[in-house]
């Protein structure tokens, strides 16, 4: 063998030596990392009270202008915000994503489905004459007024309770459904009332009505604490940071659908009523989605949507009556 060859066969033993060594008693192994574990308790912040604003009752928050004329679908009235949303080539709805059956997102599509999702649908389908003509833009309850507000959305349709306090940032169309507001708790926890969360933890969502109802309690839940949605809450309840939830009732059996060990219980601690959200200084947007919501009661669509999202809760209620000012 060659000078030259020898030269070459030693630099490669000595490059190739901590490979041949690494497993050597000798060696040095580097200290695997030190990851902390991950939180998995969702964002929770404690409710002290209730604004009195949540209480407010100086109007008929149902109230809402009455229906207007149809126009030919893509057809609207030039300078209307209608024909600006027909300009922009689709209607954008700020909805939910978390909530199973008004709005969630289905695993197996990927898509956003509910009952309040196909309320929006209809909504697009008699401006356009086509449902898909839509943009789904996901906001947490917290946000739905400030969305309409910076003109994100044209329309808010995510269980929007209209309350006399919101009415004073955003308008409402009539009442498409009512909820009562109830209790969910796992089936051996021994709540069944509302008597029974006075010395228990209760998760509500931010930015919904869901509080005020538990500290109008004879003796209120000994904490309250509100996340950014349902799915946090019955992570929270899963996790054993709450004891209980309370919100509505269709929003309640959608969790139970999701963990079978939990059960709605209790009382009607209150009642809601969903509206479509709209900016305000919108009356023609306002009238016209009344006349959606109209068409949707008297031609059987709203009893086929409750069919294919809520059979679940039992019986349709039917759609509510709605109440005109103008």
């Amino acid at each position: 063998m060659n000078r030259r060859l020898l030269v070459l066969l030693a630099a490669t033993l000595v490059g190739a030596g901590p490979m041949v060594t690494g497993c050597g008693s000798g060696t040095n192994i580097p200290e695997p990392a030190r990851v902390a574990p991950v939180n998995p308790r969702p964002d929770l912040t404690v409710i002290d009270a209730v604004p009195g604003s949540e209480t407010d009752d100086s109007c008929n928050p149902e109230a809402s202008l009455r229906p207007g004329p149809m126009s030919k679908p893509g057809a609207m009235p030039p300078g209307s915000p209608l024909a600006t949303i027909v300009a922009n080539g689709r209607v954008r709805v700020g909805v939910d994503q978390n909530t199973y059956l008004f709005g969630f997102r289905n695993p197996t599509t990927g898509q956003i489905e509910g009952f309040d999702i196909d309320i929006a649908r209809e909504i697009a389908r008699d401006i356009f004459g086509d449902p898909d003509k839509i943009e789904l833009r996901t906001v947490a309850a917290a946000d739905r007024i400030p969305a309409l507000r910076d003109k994100q959305v044209d329309l808010i349709v995510r269980n929007f309770s209209a309350t006399c306090e919101r009415r004073k940032d955003v308008d409402f169309s009539g009442v498409y459904y009512r909820a009562a507001q109830r209790i969910l708790a796992p089936r051996d926890s021994g709540i069944k009332t509302g008597a029974d969360l006075a010395d228990k933890t209760v998760c509500v969502t931010r930015g919904t009505t869901a509080a005020a109802p538990l500290f109008a309690l004879k003796q209120a839940p000994r904490q309250v604490l509100g996340a950014t949605n349902w799915t946090d809450c019955l992570a929270a309840l899963q996790q054993g940071h709450v004891d209980a939830l309370s919100g509505d009732d269709p929003i309640l059996y959608g969790l139970v659908a999701q963990d079978l060990n939990l059960e709605v219980v209790g009382e009607v601690l209150g009642t809601d009523n969903y509206a479509v959200g709209i900016a305000q200084g919108n009356p023609e947007l306002v009238r016209y989605v009344n006349s959606v919501l109209e068409r949707i009661r008297s031609d059987g669509t709203w009893e086929r949507i409750y069919d294919t999202r809520l059979s679940v809760l039992g019986p349709s209620p039917g759609p509510p009556v709605p109440r005109y000012r103008e």
